[in-house]
This record gives C-alpha cells, structure tokens and sequence, in this order.
C-alpha cells in the first residue's frame, strides 16, 4: 500500500503481539462510518500536529490521496486556524481534537455540545475515539523516535504552507513537497 515498509512496523515488530493488536484496532476503526471521511482525517490531522507527530500527519496527506478525499485541505490542517479553506464545522472538528491532545486535555462544555449539534452523538463518541486513538499513536511515534518516511511524497501533494508549532510539523511539511 505504501510502496515500503513503515519504519514503525520494523520497530514495532519487536514485539509482535502489540504490532498485531495496533493494527487490529486501527482496521477496525476504518469501519466506523458515523462521521464523514473528511471530518475524521481532519481531525486525525489535527490531533497528529497537536502532538506534533511527522510520522502522523504525512501517513495522512498519503491516505488522503489514496481515499480521493480533498488532499488540498487536507493539506491546510496543520494551520487550520489560520486557513480560510474550513467550515465552521470543520473548524469545531479540529479544536476539539486540538483539545483533546493538550495536556490537560482542554475540552470544555461548550465546544462539546457544539460539536454535539453539528455531528450528533454517535458521530461525536466516533471522533472521540478517533483522536483518542490517534493522539495515542502520535505519542508513541514520538516516544520510539518513529518520524515522517516521506510517503506524501510518492503522491506528488505540494508543499503544506508553513506552520510554526514545532519542527517535526514543519518538516512533515517540507516532506509533502
């Protein structure tokens, strides 16, 4: 699928029971369907530049391409406050999962019943778990060292505009190019 072997699948087979249940629950997700294609790598997208996993984000511009999602804003999603390309729902999607990742995680009331109106509630514990699940591999990624192999690149997605929240983002940036 990717034209190569992750990195994070050489060093994750070090153990191979946790590699085998990491993937078993990421296939699993791609089988929840409560919440659009775009909203849910939107807000993986924002969850990994939060955290600032380059491993994340350009694993993401890839499958974007592959699953014919819009690569154009998918590609804005590291600068998604600043871009004028997202909804406003699209914008709620990506501050709650912005929030979630903060440590504490900074979720208040109001933005989750606001996201609860726009998704309604079985989409909302979908995005939930989503970013949940990213936030956590994003982390582990850059616990173990694991960064952007260049995947987006194979694709011909153009350079993701500038970011400023830490270099690993930037660098997944300059990696789309």
């Amino acid at each position: 699928m990717l034209g190569e072997v992750p990195e994070s699948a050489g060093i994750l087979w070090h153990h191979p029971a946790v590699f085998r249940d990491l993937m078993s629950i990421g296939a699993k997700s791609k089988k929840w369907h409560r919440l659009d294609a775009d909203l849910t790598t939107f807000a993986s997208m924002a969850a990994a530049a939060e955290v600032g996993c380059s491993f994340c984000l350009d694993l993401h511009y890839f499958m974007a391409h592959n699953d014919h999602l819009d690569e154009a804003r998918a590609r804005e999603v590291p600068r998604w406050r600043e871009s004028d390309v997202f909804t406003a729902t699209e914008r709620r999607v990506m501050e709650y999962a912005a929030a979630m990742c903060q440590q504490p995680a900074a979720v208040t009331d109001e933005l989750s019943a606001a996201v609860l109106d726009d998704l309604g509630a079985p989409a909302l514990v979908e995005l939930t778990a989503m970013v949940g699940l990213m936030n956590a591999t994003a982390r582990m990624n850059l616990a173990l060292g694991i960064r952007s192999q260049e995947f987006a690149a194979s694709c011909g997605l153009p350079p993701l505009p500038a970011h400023s929240a830490g270099s690993d983002v930037a660098a997944a940036g300059r990696v789309a190019g």
